[in-house]
């Protein structure tokens, strides 16, 4: 089988900052065909989105996706709600547990997979400001031991 094409469109960096990331799936979108015009072109952003659910069904909400230039009157709201496809069974769970366990659900990519457009959903928890500077603190060392590595190697 062959390899599969993967198109990152928008990445939300800013999530692996702020929550600690339990599972992560993969969802499907409804979107319309400008939105999906303008995806392709890489214009969206994810920054400050969620995903929810309601009626046992999940929507995914403040994503913004910037209206088709060639669009003219069909284009629709660039942060509309946008409803998520999954498996009946994966809401359910997911459903479960950011209710008992206080989980948020948190996208982190958008991307096209063979012409498809795909949504990367995290189940994550939220970190607190010491957790956040304690990452940034081990970064920095890390990448301080890289710079060290890098150096000895040269000489």
């Amino acid at each position: 089988m062959s390899e599969q094409k993967i198109k990152i469109v928008a990445e939300n960096r800013k999530a692996r900052h702020d929550f600690f990331i339990d599972e992560t799936y993969e969802a499907g979108i409804a979107l319309t065909g400008t939105e999906v015009k303008s995806l392709r072109a890489g214009r969206a952003n994810l920054k400050d989105s969620y995903a929810q659910v309601d009626n046992g069904e999940m929507f995914l909400y403040n994503m913004h996706i910037s209206p088709y230039e060639q669009g003219n009157r069909y284009n629709v709201d660039p942060v509309r709600a946008r409803k998520l496809l999954m498996h009946r069974s994966e809401i359910n769970r997911l459903f479960g547990k950011v209710k008992q366990q206080g989980l948020t659900l948190v996208p982190l990519k958008i991307y096209l997979k063979r012409g498809r457009v795909k949504l990367e959903i995290a189940l994550a928890k939220g970190k607190k400001q010491y957790d956040k500077r304690d990452a940034l603190a081990e970064k920095d060392a890390q990448r301080e031991v890289q710079r060290s590595l890098r150096a000895r190697e040269k000489e």
